[in-house]
């Protein structure tokens, strides 16, 4: 795969393979699935964490999917539609969000993650992890479906629109990381 370097740390990419980074993230989800409902701050923190995800998935996670995986770009292209559903239910979460977010989950779990386990170098996956972990961070607090959802697009849109997102957030003191629940 054709990723920037690192910067040197004794000749080894260092930190967490995107599959531990985005395996971590699906449980946060499911365990915010199953609290929908319990507290208002439940589903704005799910809306956040699922409009980070989505957007770190599509800076990173399908673009190396297209690079690596002979018919990565079928894949893909299936994730980033499931992906736009996602974004629209989340308008009015509800049990249709939930069972969207198992699914894309379960295709995360049982379809991406073993072909890329097998096809990509370990210290590519460890960089790709640094990279959603960093994306996820400058990525929208809310879902923006109109937005671009592949490069190089949506790593210009998705941090000045995640910039008005917090602003939002701030201000209406809107709750958004499963931390602060």
């Amino acid at each position: 795969m054709n990723l920037p370097p690192l910067p040197p740390v004794g000749g080894e990419a260092t930190g967490r393979n995107v599959l531990d980074v985005l395996s971590e993230q699906h449980r946060d989800l499911l365990a915010l699935c199953d609290r929908l409902g319990e507290d208002p701050r439940v589903t704005d923190v799910l809306v956040a964490e699922l409009s980070r995800h989505l957007s770190a998935e599509e800076q990173y996670l399908y673009p190396a999917l297209c690079q690596a995986v002979p018919g990565g770009e079928d894949l893909a292209a299936r994730e980033l539609a499931e992906d736009h559903q996602l974004l629209l239910l989340m308008k009015n979460p509800g049990k249709d969000l939930i069972a969207a977010v198992r699914r894309h989950v379960a295709a995360d779990t049982e379809e991406l993650f073993p072909v890329l386990a097998q096809m990509v170098p370990i210290d590519d996956l460890i960089r790709l992890g640094n990279r959603v972990e960093t994306a996820e961070e400058a990525a929208p607090t809310r879902p923006h479906p109109r937005t671009p959802s592949t490069p190089p697009w949506n790593k210009v849109v998705d941090p000045a629109v995640a910039v008005v997102d917090k602003l939002r957030d701030a201000v209406t003191g809107r709750t958004t990381y499963l931390s602060d629940l």
